[in-house]
């Protein structure tokens, strides 16, 4: 069965299962009732049930070597009895229920983190490689330390350096999980994965492409999947009880009766397909409403997990905040409005592509005085002419001489003829569903939410407290923060971790289901995710602990009700009063229950 890290192999050996009895099972009929070749029919039925019958019982040994206790070796026994004692279309259809089950099955859960291939994709590819005043494009594999390496505009760093000529505002928040932007001038570090802003740059290699900073993200990635948690499915927590009274009820009727036909007889209606059917189908349901709901789950073993949460982490960057910066305080000296610092700081910047400029116009006035003599000073600000006097807007010693109180956040500092006017400062925003999701958490019983980011202390706890998360880890590397979720102690477990930045990709898998918000694109915090929320709305994390907890119930009831029907009909069957053929018959109806039961889970339930 799959499950997080299985394989694709299985999936694709259990499908053709299926096709080989239902191949099987119409050259049967064709020889049993159009060519009246019922011997051979029944050689026919009897060689594909015993193959069937060996590569079920070689998984039951891997899967008894994994610590696990699944329910083949009822299966197995109950396809080996009918054929046994010659009732082939018995075993056939029992054949025809197990390897559908287990094909059904792999469809629900569908491989958590199967293809790191995008993520890698997403790496850098090309560097620009200065030679002698030429740009030569290379693979990035090819770049040695000691390269020039040339970043334009909006270009991704393809290996850590230093710069060594120009000046940029670089992007390193999914990197660093640190939401303000990075000045970067000569000799600056620069990390690969970072973005580059509006300016090219120069910068010298100081390590190669493998051991640079995006490709030990991905390294951590492949770690964390290497070592996947180990988790029981719900349908394996009833397979040894289930068998073991089958096996009771059936050596008992074979003792009475002294016949081992009562014997196939009752294990024949024992066949585990409620055990098999239920669970899956209810996940497949359950899948398919969050899906409605803007939730891709990526299997179904994600949803038993999700159902017993105990502890949700959360990065900060871009999942508790909006990922992008804009003005938060407009600090004017006094004698000075707040509205008139915010129309002379965006008048002498309306020009400039910079990022901070942008959000300064956005909150300003449409109609900005006209703005001359408009320079641009690298690594200082912008200066221009506005209604006669010298605006200055930019760095503290760039806009004045005078000593000021400078802050500890993102600022910017304005002056006008050289008389320092105030500041206005910059900060990423609650997502306004923040503090709503966390009470709602709460009061699912999700006792214990943490917050792990790359951002400044002081910053991260201001946003925890605001939204009512008490547990704070700040200033975590992507390796950090998988120290930090594999710390957490048994009782606090499982746990989800929410994210989404190419530094969360690792903690996502580390945690034990891995929450991804996917909403500007396939991320590498998407593909390795176990389940990905497509609208921006971080209240969907409610949504899915909801979802995986309703189809759980589902699931549980419909196992319930499959065993309690399967029990009672062995004891009928004991008494030897249902005929095999029969007794595989009466199957599909407890099949249909389960199925119709378990597809409840597509609906929402009442709480």
């Amino acid at each position: 069965m799959s499950t997080k890290g299985g394989t694709t192999m299985l999936k694709f050996s259990n499908y053709k299962r299926l096709w080989g009895v239902l191949t099987v099972g119409a050259v049967a009929l064709i020889l049993q009732f159009l060519f009246r070749q019922s011997g051979v029919a029944q050689i026919v039925v009897t060689a594909l049930g015993s193959l069937i019958a060996c590569l079920m019982l070689v998984d039951m040994v891997k899967t008894l070597r994994s610590g696990k206790f699944g329910v083949d070796l009822l299966a197995i026994t109950a396809v080996v009895a009918t054929l046994a004692i010659g009732e082939y279309w018995a075993a056939l259809i029992v054949l025809l229920m197990l390897t559908g089950g287990d094909a059904l099955e792999d469809y629900a859960a569908h491989k958590a983190n199967t293809d790191l291939q995008a993520l890698l994709e997403k790496s850098p590819q090309i560097a620009h490689v200065v030679i002698e005043d030429q740009i030569h494009d290379v693979a990035v594999e090819s770049v040695a330390v000691g390269d020039r390496l040339l970043v334009k505009p909006g270009e991704v760093v393809p290996v850590d350096g230093t710069v060594v000529a120009g000046q940029a505002m670089v992007d390193e928040s999914s990197l660093t999980g640190e939401s303000r932007l990075v000045e970067i001038t000569a000799g600056s570090p620069l990390m690969s994965g970072a973005v580059n802003g509006d300016n090219t740059v120069t910068m010298v290699a100081d390590q190669l492409a493998e051991d640079s900073q995006y490709q030990n993200i991905i390294r951590l990635v492949k770690q964390a999947e290497a070592q996947p948690a180990h988790f029981v499915r719900m349908a394996d927590r009833y397979a040894v009880p289930f068998t073991l009274v089958a096996y009771v009820i059936a050596g008992i009727a074979w003792a009475v009766s002294g016949t081992p036909e009562r014997f196939a007889e009752v294990l024949v209606v024992a066949s585990p397909c409620p055990l098999i059917l239920a669970a899956p189908i209810a996940l497949v349901a359950g899948m398919s409403r969050a899906s409605q709901s803007g939730i891709i789950v990526k299997t179904g073993t994600t949803l038993e997990k999700l159902a017993k949460v105990k502890t949700m982490a959360f990065d900060k960057t871009g999942t508790i905040t909006q990922g992008n910066l804009t003005v938060a305080e407009v600090l004017p000296v006094a004698g000075v409005s707040q509205a008139a610092l915010i129309k002379l700081a965006a008048a002498c910047e309306q020009h400039s592509n910079h990022v901070l400029a942008r959000s300064l116009v956005e909150v300003a006035p449409a109609d900005l005085p006209a703005a001359t003599n408009v320079a641009e000073v690298t690594g200082g600000g912008v200066s221009a002419t506005v209604a006669g006097e010298v605006v200055k807007v930019g760095k503290a010693d760039f806009v004045t001489s005078a000593p000021i109180e400078q802050q500890s956040t993102t600022a910017v500092y304005v002056s006008a003829d050289s008389r320092y006017l105030g500041c206005i400062t910059f900060s990423d925003q609650l997502r306004p569903e923040a503090a709503t999701t966390v009470t709602g958490l709460h009061q699912l019983g999700v006792d214990h939410l943490m917050m792990i980011s790359g951002d400044r202390r002081p910053i991260a706890e201001k946003i925890a407290q605001s939204v009512g998360i008490d547990d704070v880890y700040a200033e975590c590397l992507p390796a950090e923060k998988i120290a930090v979720l594999k710390q957490l102690p048994r009782e606090k477990r499982p746990v989800a971790m929410v994210g989404d930045g190419v530094n969360d990709a690792p903690s996502l898998v580390t945690a034990d289901v891995g929450l991804a918000m996917g909403a500007h694109g396939a991320t590498a915090a998407s593909e390795s995710a176990d389940a990905v929320i497509l609208k921006d709305d971080l209240s969907r994390v409610v949504a899915a602990v909801e979802i995986s907890r309703d189809t759980m119930k589902v699931a549980r009831q419909s196992v319930l009700i499959g065993v309690g029907i399967c029990t009672g009909l062995m004891l009928i069957a004991s008494t030897g009063v249902i005929p095999t053929i029969v007794g595989a018959l009466l199957q599909e109806v407890v099949d249909t229950v389960t199925i119709l039961a378990a597809l409840r889970a597509r609906s929402k339930r009442s709480r």
